[in-house]
């Protein structure tokens, strides 16, 4: 009973503090989007003016003074406006001052979060045991929020903001130095943590010098290395680029078929490796040991 209790108990905590982290990440790809639109109008790109009107102003107030603001009419919003989940559904998703719709980003980026540190705990395939087990798995939470951020921002903008995936590949780098820290074959598991990063990063960067750019972006190189050194198991990498493929031709042929997309149709792939990547790293080994098991009874 106690036992049961204790992991209900860090099941809510975990929810509780995805919708913290959900909330704050919203209002990071909002803010990350305004300075990405000052820095290409610096350069003399050009830039959407409506969009970049309406985010102008966050980047106007120093990050330490900087208040969640509502995106149309500017009003600060109040700490009973900034509760997770509970005010946008009080609100029913509108501004409590100019009343106009916000949309349905922020909810989902809370209920996303929340739900990814839940699932993780739930579902997490190795012990948890020692402080460096419990270290790997602090890190894997705090490399999904900050995937979660990339993967927002990549779906709506088709671009990987390098002032998350540098963050991210120093977490996954300290991810992979506890995996050897907490391996009993230092070799193997070495071996296991390179061959990841040439399958998921090696492999786009191929596709990316073969296309000169056309098919892949430099940022999915980068993310490919961040979510493989997360896994650091070649099977898991290899598993995350068919996954990512199988969701890609799930989401590409339905919208060729319904004329939605064509093939001059730019699609972000990034969203799909997190995706995939979220689902190895929980249910890899189960999946694998189930193809495994189909196999052997073909043979």
């Amino acid at each position: 009973m106690i036992v049961l209790m204790e992991f209900i108990l860090i099941c809510v905590a975990l929810a509780w503090i995805g919708t913290i982290l959900g909330s704050f990440g919203a209002a990071s790809v909002w803010r990350l989007r305004a300075y990405q639109l000052k820095a290409d109008k610096k350069a003399g790109e050009k830039i959407d003016k409506k969009e970049y009107a309406q985010l102008r102003p966050l980047t106007e107030v120093s990050t330490k003074t900087d208040r969640s603001r509502c995106l149309h009419c500017g009003h600060n919003l109040a700490w009973f406006d900034l509760l997770p989940i509970i005010s946008w559904l009080q609100l029913r998703g509108k501004c409590r001052y100019c009343h106009k719709k916000i949309g349905s980003f922020e909810l989902l980026m809370e209920l996303g979060v929340a739900a990814f540190f839940v699932v993780s705990f739930v579902y997490w395939p190795h012990a948890l045991s020692s402080w460096i087990e419990i270290a790997q798995f602090l890190l894997w939470l705090i490399g999904g929020f900050g995937l979660s951020v990339l993967l927002a921002y990549d779906a709506k903008w088709f671009l990987l903001p390098n002032k998350v995936v540098f963050p991210l590949i120093g977490i996954a780098a300290a991810s992979a130095v506890l995996t050897l820290l907490n391996s009993s074959d230092v070799v193997v598991t070495l071996y296991g943590i390179a061959t990841s990063c040439l399958i998921l990063s090696g492999v786009y960067y191929l596709l990316y010098v073969v296309s000169k750019g056309e098919w892949i972006g430099f940022g999915d190189i980068k993310l490919g290395l961040v979510l493989a050194l997360l896994l650091a198991d070649w099977r898991l990498a290899f598993l995350t680029l068919f996954l990512a493929n199988v969701i890609g031709c799930l989401v590409v042929i339905p919208g060729m078929l319904s004329k939605k997309l064509t093939r001059k149709s730019h699609v972000p792939f990034g969203p799909m490796l997190i995706v995939a990547w979220a689902v190895a790293g929980l249910f890899g080994e189960r999946l694998i040991d189930w193809y495994m098991q189909a196999v052997l009874q073909f043979i």
